[in-house]
């Protein structure tokens, strides 16, 4: 007897989820396109607001990103811009046990004080260990601009290699900002949906 479930053919239910940054919300830059692109692709997504962007909690975010994401699994892609790439590594690191997350791409991404806002010292404090995350995460990727006048390169890419890891350098992008034109970013659909 042939039962429906077995009729179904298995598919793969990934989930993505895109995580702002600093004095931004989910309709801005690029994550509204992106959320697009990945749903053309079948790939259900999400843009969670993070409490107060412009005067950023480091528990309230850790807080949200752990609400949005739960517990990660082989399925799971997440994306983070700047500040929200130090929510997300928090939380990952907060994670016990063998969990496992598909993919992870961070867009401007750093664990050190930023030189151009040392009013988010109180958030950076003494960064993360990321050193242990890269057996967790399918695939990693860490994204940065030539030319980023917020998050100098040299930060992305100290991130990186305490990930294991080169940074990918998308050139001209500046912080990958509205404001600087990229309201699309295609380098970062195209890791995932390759």
């Amino acid at each position: 007897m042939t039962t429906a479930a077995s009729q179904t053919p298995r598919t793969t239910h990934q989930r993505a989820l895109i995580f702002h940054g600093y004095g931004a919300t989910p309709e801005d830059h690029w994550f509204g396109w992106l959320a697009e692109q990945l749903e053309t692709e079948s790939i259900r997504t999400a843009i969670p607001p993070l409490p107060h962007p412009l005067m950023p909690q480091t528990e309230q975010w850790e807080d949200d990103v752990r609400a949005a994401v739960k517990q990660p699994d082989e399925h799971t892609i997440v994306i983070a811009h700047s500040l929200g790439c130090l929510a997300v590594l928090r939380y990952l690191r907060s994670l016990p046990g063998a969990w496992r997350l598909g993919t992870l791409v961070l867009v401007s991404g750093f664990i050190d004080p930023l030189p151009a806002l040392p009013e988010l010292d109180g958030f950076i404090g003494g960064g993360c260990d990321v050193t242990e995350l890269r057996d967790h995460i399918g695939r990693l990727v860490v994204v940065r601009s030539d030319n980023d006048s917020i998050v100098p390169p040299g930060h992305t890419d100290r991130l990186a290699e305490q990930l294991g890891i080169s940074a990918q350098v998308v050139p001209g992008a500046g912080h990958f900002l509205a404001a600087e034109g990229i309201t699309e970013l295609s380098f970062v659909r195209d890791v995932i949906t390759s």
